[in-house]
């Protein structure tokens, strides 16, 4: 399933809030975004314990029960719990459909046989979709129209204020500040790492372990952390990133104005870093509407267009790359228009790249 409609994580708690405890809630959504934690944070809000349970190691008894024979007749004995509590039904589209079938009643009405859920709990189930490349299988009909449908999508903002909160490294913190758009990355059709909220997580973890930032780490094993735990391309610009951290020419500086464009020959990887994180900012930061532009907003697009023309200056390859939509991620129009007017003959590259006259 991929509805039309997404929403971030503080919208997700919200809905979680407000409908979970009236209907059952499904959350869609691409492996390793944050959906487990953001069931278990709504657990904690509304003070019940979440009990997880993985789809796809669940047999139907593990949710009927087993047949016990009292007296002359034989019934179902299912797991029970005197006290409400969140049940959240994880990677409920991997199960068989025997198991999908031992759920309808539990997930509608509540109950199994006889046994009815305590009072006040709440019924959440989650996810992948078949585009993710996880084990997922055909959820039916019956089920799916059981439950309120909703899909997360990866949220820097909201990833970033709970990373602060949770102790993530300050070179990840840093880094997706700076490569918002690497906090994820579509799950590949290959079998390799590739970049989620929870792999980067991993990392910060493995960065811990082995003392990073606090004692001296070799950038050969930071490129190792970092090519185990997320995509590659990101590895390696997060390795050069950190390779860098030293370095004066931060991004932010450079923006600011406290900085210049680095030009020594040793430095051309952090020189292209610096490029790639600016269109990466561009994209981000500026709105698709010149009419949704504020003070600040319109500060960093005329600070953007003279740093533009510092870079063609010292690299004018580097530069095309910050306009081109090689990516297929394209700058915004009214921005283009501006580059067009004040910087033409890097805009009208840029057209004959693309095919059209300048």
């Amino acid at each position: 399933m991929n509805l039309p409609i997404t929403v971030n994580q503080e919208e997700l708690l919200e809905i979680l809030l407000n409908i979970a405890p009236a209907r059952p809630v499904f959350i869609w959504g691409a492996p390793g975004i944050g959906k487990s934690a953001l069931v278990e944070k709504f657990a904690m809000e509304v003070g019940l314990d979440c009990v997880s349970l993985l789809g796809s190691q669940l047999a139907p008894e593990d949710i009927i029960g087993i047949p016990q024979i009292r007296g002359e007749t034989s019934e179902f004995l299912p797991p029970k719990m005197k006290e409400p509590y969140v049940l959240f039904l994880d990677e409920l589209n991997a199960c068989t459909q025997e198991v999908q079938k031992a759920f309808y009643s539990l997930i509608y009405e509540r109950r199994i046989g006889e046994y009815h859920l305590p009072e006040g709990s709440v019924v959440i189930g989650a996810g992948n979709r078949a585009q993710d490349s996880a084990i997922v299988k055909t959820m039916s009909s019956a089920l799916i129209n059981r439950m309120f449908h909703v899909q997360l999508k990866p949220d820097v903002k909201s990833w970033l204020s709970w990373a602060y909160e949770s102790g993530i490294h300050s070179w990840i913190t840093d880094y997706i500040n700076q490569r918002p758009d690497h906090l994820f990355s579509d799950p590949p059709k290959t079998e390799e790492p590739f970049s989620t909220p929870r792999s980067w997580h991993m990392l910060s973890d493995a960065l811990k372990e082995f003392g990073a930032g606090e004692k001296e780490v070799s950038i050969e094993v930071i490129r190792m952390l970092a090519y185990g735990s997320v995509s590659a391309s990101h590895a390696g610009m997060f390795a050069a990133f950190v390779k860098q951290l030293d370095n004066k020419y931060l991004l932010e500086d450079i923006i600011k104005g406290d900085a210049k464009w680095p030009d020594k020959p040793e430095d051309r990887d952090v020189l292209y870093f610096l490029a790639q994180s600016f269109r990466a900012r561009l994209l981000h930061d500026l709105p698709a509407q010149k009419s949704e532009i504020d003070k600040k907003t319109q500060y960093f697009a005329h600070r953007a267009k003279a740093l533009l023309k510092e870079l063609a200056q010292l690299n004018y390859e580097l530069a095309q790359m910050v306009v081109s939509a090689d990516d297929g991620k394209i700058l915004p129009e009214w921005f283009m228009v501006e580059i067009v007017r004040d910087l033409p003959r890097l805009a009208s590259q840029e057209k004959k790249k693309d095919g059209k006259t300048a």
